[in-house]
């Protein structure tokens, strides 16, 4: 039976990373209220651009504030979920004026059917979910027995951490299910296959021809399958990849912009530089410059 508590009361904590041994690189789970969060020495470096290799659900119960998942920036009220997937860039504005939870955690924290089910690293699911009236009710029961589990030690640790990771099941299950803002039309069989094959390949290629070739369909089918499901031409959906990529390297990495360049198949910095500034009206080094000022644009 579930305990009726208001989320608030449970501050949250995270577990040792010295009790996951497996783990050198922090925990599997952590949950602390927003609170806790700005009070923890993580809070300053939340203002500026990050990339996580962690889950981050995150969901208000008071107030407002705006959460930017590769740069681009969502306003959440209560109620509302975000998650940002492991790789994506985020960035937290408005920490100070609203409360509730933040749930972090590793994939593999997940049992394998739940994570199929969900799609859990799917780079292009939506971020932001709205539920209903009846879904916020049972969303916010499965928040709150997570919490108390989390911060419980009663059980031996590998009961405690099976108990977790059922009972987050049940919350990404949920959270996954709720409908997107912006649902569209369901994407076509060659749309998924061309966008999968991009997500693998970008680095290795920017020819619409090569793709073409890989999935036996036609460029002219390729690139309708994709204006209809993006609404943009399958050779614009490859560069923006590749220019969604160089903005997470160089909002979050100290590594020269030409050696990105090189990482992301380009011949020259100079054929980086032109190819960036062209589809973004900004060089490289600008665009970092203009990402890791502080205080960043309203985006985090």
């Amino acid at each position: 039976m579930l305990v009726n508590t208001r989320q608030d009361d449970i501050t949250g904590r995270l577990f040792a990373p010295a009790l996951e041994p497996s783990r050198t690189d922090g925990p599997l789970i952590e949950i602390l209220t927003l609170s806790r969060l700005r009070a923890s020495g993580d809070a300053p470096a939340l203002t500026r651009p990050f990339r996580s290799d962690r889950h981050c659900l995150l969901t208000l119960t008071s107030g407002a504030m705006r959460h930017s998942v590769d740069f681009i920036e969502h306003p959440l009220g209560p109620s509302q979920w975000l998650w940002a997937r492991p790789g994506q860039v985020q960035q937290w504005s408005g920490l100070d004026q609203a409360e509730g939870t933040v749930i972090r955690f590793a994939t593999e924290f997940l049992d394998p059917d739940t994570s199929i089910g969900v799609c859990v690293d799917d780079p292009h699911a939506p971020v932001v979910r709205v539920p209903t009236s009846e879904d916020h009710a049972l969303l916010r029961a499965a928040t709150t027995q997570l919490q108390w589990e989390h911060s419980a030690d009663r059980l031996p640790l590998d009961t405690r951490l099976q108990v977790l990771r059922h009972l987050l099941a049940v919350l990404v299950l949920r959270v996954a299910s709720l409908p997107a803002p912006q649902a569209g039309p369901e994407p076509s069989e060659v749309y998924l296959a061309f966008r999968d094959a991009v997500e693998r390949d970008f680095a290795n290629s920017r020819r619409l021809s090569d793709y073409a070739e890989a999935l036996a369909y036609s460029p002219r089918t390729l690139s309708r399958a994709t204006l209809a499901a993006a609404g943009i031409p399958a050779k614009e959906f490859i560069d923006r990849r590749v220019i969604l990529e160089a903005k997470r390297m160089l909002a979050c990495s100290p590594t020269p912009a030409a050696r990105i360049g090189e990482r992301l198949g380009f011949s020259s910095a100079t054929n980086f530089n032109k190819f960036f500034a062209q589809r973004t009206g900004t060089t490289p080094i600008a665009f970092r410059a203009a990402t890791q000022a502080q205080p960043v644009s309203p985006t985090r």
